[in-house]
């Protein structure tokens, strides 16, 4: 068990007073981007700027402009059309909702393409846990979002009621679609950056993210993560109501399904199977994203009768601080690696209940959200 201690105040960890916004769309794909457009305009309007002083930041070791960035994103558009043109009419919504050109939403859905993977900049921690190893016997999935600090003011809940697919609650930011969520059909969806070799132009992974959540099976869920012309791939933690879980890692040509049989399921920011491991990219630099997998697998298997307190618990853990299960930005660190845990989420499949901690959880209570399907 975790001892039982308050969390003192960390440098640069934002504490929010309010919950973070809750944006309820319906309709057509376009017609839902636009609301949500015009409902985070500012918020999407926010992130484009990060986006390009971010790549600004980066030109000696990117070599990219912010035009050139959009130049590159160009390029998976094509193919994003072919196969799933509802989600480009998402993007094309928020875009003229937000007032934002559509090349720009187009680059901020297809950053960690044209970054070439280089920054590294995602260190999310996923959990999932089964009624085998619940008190109540419910079906949890835990997730920590980490990215640049300078987008956690643009976090917000989307409640969709999609016209042709099943509703869904999700988390996103700024201008992106939003992946990581659960639908009506009780599959939830948590996503870790992994970094292959074998990237290539294609249809881009929040894209492939996105789709997911209009699942109504698992196995459906499954073969949209591994759609073929993919440009990449994450680690697609997903989690059933019936408490089936597994770990789809995928990249642009190879993937691997790992099932959870144990009752509890981790995956970070690294490649678990061996067949993926040969074309992982730069493994050395993912050290602290096995000392996080390691120490989320160490805290779940201690406890036999979890709960969302338990797993909440977990995503405040501060062992191997900045780089920690809570991730924090801490001063005078490289100002390419200063990403922090932006919002951690629990998420109640069999209540149909998601509970989000917008910042750091160890300094921000958790709201709880439903989905009304």
């Amino acid at each position: 068990m975790l001892p039982n201690r308050p969390y003192p105040p960390i440098p640069n960890a934002v504490n929010h007073n309010s919950p973070p916004p809750l944006i309820e769309v319906s309709g057509t794909h376009r017609e839902m981007g636009r609301q949500i457009g015009e409902a985070c305009r500012e918020k999407v309007q926010h992130s484009v700027k990060n986006a390009r002083v971010l790549i600004a930041q980066s030109y000696d070791q990117l070599e990219l402009t912010w035009d050139g960035a959009q130049i590159q994103a160009r390029k998976y558009l094509p193919f994003a059309e072919e196969r799933y043109p509802q989600y480009v009419d998402e993007m094309r919504g928020v875009a003229e909702g937000s007032n934002v050109g559509f090349d720009e939403i187009v680059t901020l859905n297809t950053m960690e393409a044209v970054t070439t993977d280089a920054l590294h900049l995602t260190r999310c921690t996923s959990m999932g846990v089964n009624e085998e190893r619940t008190a109540d016997g419910h079906v949890l999935a835990a997730h920590n979002e980490d990215w640049v600090p300078e987008d956690e003011d643009d976090v917000y809940v989307i409640s969709a009621r999609p016209s042709e697919e099943p509703p869904f609650l999700a988390m996103t930011y700024g201008g992106l679609l939003p992946n990581v969520g659960f639908n009506a059909y009780g599959i939830a969806q948590l996503i870790d950056s992994v970094y292959p070799s074998d990237s290539r132009i294609g249809i881009p992974r929040l894209v492939v993210a996105r789709a997911i959540l209009s699942s109504r099976r698992i196995s459906g869920a499954i073969g949209r993560a591994l759609v073929s012309h993919r440009a990449a791939g994450y680690n697609h933690l997903l989690v059933h109501e019936s408490g089936e879980m597994y770990s789809i890692e995928v990249s642009a040509r190879r993937f691997e399904i790992l099932h959870g049989t144990d009752g509890y399921m981790v995956h970070t920011n690294h490649y678990l199977a061996q067949n993926m491991k040969e074309i992982e990219s730069d493994p050395e630099e993912l050290i602290s994203s096995r000392v996080r997998y390691f120490r989320a697998l160490r805290l779940l298997r201690q406890n036999q009768a979890h709960s969302i307190k338990s797993l909440q618990a977990i995503q405040k853990d501060h062992v191997n601080i900045p780089n920690s299960i809570c991730n924090h930005n801490i001063e005078g660190i490289d100002p390419l690696d200063r990403e922090k845990t932006i919002c951690a989420m629990v998420i109640d499949l069999t209540a149909r209940e998601m509970h989000i901690s917008w910042g750091n959880p160890c300094q921000n209570a958790y709201h709880t959200y439903h989905l009304d399907a």
